[in-house]
């Protein structure tokens, strides 16, 4: 089992040999591989019943907290949402601020922020020769900075968009070898979509390769760049969009990337096109709701897949991929898995494109019977649509019901983990669904282009909760154990070599579980809700969990914004309306430890 493909990176790439240090915590998901899941074992499942609060810290902001800190030596790295500060943290003085830094944003940005005003998180490269250590930021306005990691210092600074047309930030950067990769924002305001590598020297641009458009513009090689082993030939995209409508196509960025240094290639998804009424998109829209495997260096896409093809109900495609070697049929396989928002998980040969498993993981999800599997058929691929829940035959102005999942889909951006120790990867999900009415309407930027009325509820005839919280086996397609909860598990997940397995809950409770039966060993309430990612880390051979609590993100963002109509938040308003009576407003990074450790060393 792959404990991290970051370990594999060449000699000259400092940041993996940092992870190698697992005291550290390096990048947002853990490693390049996207795992989360860290071999410390000090606080194992014997003995994290015992953990308690080591130490807090306020952030001083509101609204959602996405994301987690960094950690690298005796330093912690915190990130808020806007206006987007990072403080430093001197561990040794149990959180002490070494410095500050908060840029000046113009507050104009916040309302073509779609879904709460979330970051997730900063990224961090080592120094090298007479460049310093970075922190490079990703600000809600686009603009992308890199910081003095010792100093908070702004080294050099770029705009990747133009908020005035809806371009916004909330991904978190991630820094491979000499370049930081950063996505766009924005797709309910028809931005078209990219992926833009900087050098990490001073921030000239290398490379931007778009999600939809002319070859050239999507750096797409018609005969080489692959979907399911065929060449996607001329014009992929162009002839899956109606004249240009492919300038406003959507497919943004705003997930997580992996990276294979074996392969050298980074892999993330696209998201919605735009709008979000179908009728008004024939075609495919080529290449939203794609998954893409691209040359690091120069930005040429190896291999695509298309998991929604005209999407009809806004299951974006930028979820986590989570590269892993595990057996597939009795083959161990190079896999890369999935976890999309249309309730479908993948597995795929990361190194290929081959598809291998692709399968519900929710079982309430009815919007596609099936993704075909047949690589004779004609359907190779593609998920079967149900008509019923179909907004492009059901048409325009008619209300579609019951669809499972909402457009929050059976998992957001909240990333799974990946154990090497069970072979089991954990996901936290939304078992939700909804209501969609699609109506007509106009293009002008910088103003919503969204098309469509939501509103969202718990899945009819189930637990009664809108969430679970599952360990899956992405060899054959199954869930392993599934545990309830009263809302969306909208926290990123943990595993570590303890054989525990963490998350957060919207009510604000961080959870440990056992990661082979999920057997619930710990909680703790912590003052508000949790969305965003659980990390570990050890310091002077002690080790601490430690994770950012302040309710929003889309499932909270009646409670972020104060929103009271059943239909705001594209629907979630009214779906989370009972939250506002189990947490409230606050920004809040909490640490753990388990007293004595002395067990966990035997």
């Amino acid at each position: 089992m792959l404990l991290g493909l970051g370990q594999a990176a060449n000699a000259n790439d400092a940041l993996a040999e940092l992870g190698k240090d697992t005291a550290n915590w390096v990048m947002q998901t853990g490693d390049y591989a996207n795992t989360r899941y860290s071999p410390l074992k000090n606080i194992n499942k014997e003995n994290v019943g015992d953990m308690q609060v080591a130490w807090s810290f306020s952030t001083g902001v509101l609204r959602g907290h996405e994301g987690g800190p960094l950690i690298i030596g005796d330093t912690m790295y915190v990130h808020t949402p806007f206006p987007n500060i990072v403080y430093a943290l001197d561990l040794k003085e149990d959180g002490a601020i070494k410095w500050k830094y908060e840029p000046r944003q113009d507050a104009s940005v916040i309302p073509v922020m779609c879904c709460d005003t979330v970051n997730r998180g900063v990224a961090y490269a080592p120094a090298d020769g007479d460049q310093p250590a970075k922190i490079i930021l990703h600000q809600a306005d686009t603009t992308v900075v890199a910081l003095n990691a010792e100093t908070g210092e702004q080294i050099w600074s770029v705009k990747n968009g133009d908020a005035a047309k809806g371009e916004t930030g909330t991904a978190a950067p991630v820094v491979i070898n000499d370049k930081v990769f950063i996505g766009i924002s924005g797709g309910e305001f028809g931005v078209r979509g990219s992926l833009t590598a900087y050098n990490l020297s001073d921030g000239s641009q290398a490379w931007r390769a778009y999600s939809t458009g002319p070859d050239a513009e999507m750096l797409f090689d018609p005969e080489k760049t692959m979907e399911l082993g065929k060449p996607v030939g001329a014009d992929s995209s162009l002839n899956s969009w109606e004249g240009d409508q492919w300038q406003i196509g959507g497919g943004t960025t705003w997930g997580w990337f992996a990276y294979d240094p074996e392969l050298n290639l980074i892999y993330y998804g696209s998201g919605n096109p735009s709008t979000w009424n179908p009728s008004q998109r024939p075609g495919d829209n080529k290449w939203s709701m794609a998954i893409f495997a691209r040359d690091a260096d120069t930005g040429m896409a190896k291999w695509v897949y298309q998991m929604t093809p005209h999407d009809e109900w806004d299951f974006d495609g930028v979820n986590e991929m989570i590269l892993a070697d595990i057996p597939v049929d009795g083959q161990e396989r190079k896999a890369l898995v999935h976890f999309d928002r249309n309730g479908f998980a993948y597995t795929m040969d990361r190194e290929t494109g081959e598809l291998l498993v692709a399968k519900k993981y929710d079982p309430v999800v009815n919007w596609a019977t099936e993704v075909v599997m047949d690589k004779n058929s004609d359907q190779y691929g593609r998920p079967q649509v149900v008509d019923q829940y179909s907004t492009e035959f059901n048409g325009e102005d008619v209300n579609t019901t019951g669809i499972c999942p909402a457009a929050l889909g059976t998992k957001d951006q909240q990333p799974a983990a990946f154990s090497p120790d069970t072979g089991l990867f954990y996901v936290p999900t939304n078992h939700v669904c909804m209501d969609y009415e699609p109506f007509r309407v106009a293009y002008t930027a910088g103003q919503p282009y969204v098309g469509a009325t939501l509103s969202m509820y718990p899945a009819p005839n189930s637990h009664g909760g809108m969430g679970n919280f599952i360990a899956w086996d992405a060899g054959t397609g199954e869930i392993k154990w599934s545990l309830p909860e009263k809302f969306s598990v909208w926290s990123g997940a943990l595993a570590t070599a303890g054989n525990v397995v963490f998350y957060g809950t919207l009510e604000g409770y961080l959870k440990a579980v056992d990661a082979n039966t999920g057997e619930e060993l710990y909680k703790f309430k912590t003052p508000s809700g949790i969305i965003g990612n659980v990390t570990t880390y050890e310091h002077d051979g002690q080790q601490y969990i430690a994770v950012l609590s302040g309710i929003g993100g889309w499932a909270g963002i009646g409670l972020a914004a104060g929103l009271t109509d059943a239909n705001d938040g594209l629907g979630a308003v009214g779906g989370y309306a009972a939250l506002s009576r189990y947490t409230a407003l606050g920004g809040q990074l909490t640490v753990f430890t388990v007293p004595d450790q002395t067990a966990a060393n035997n």
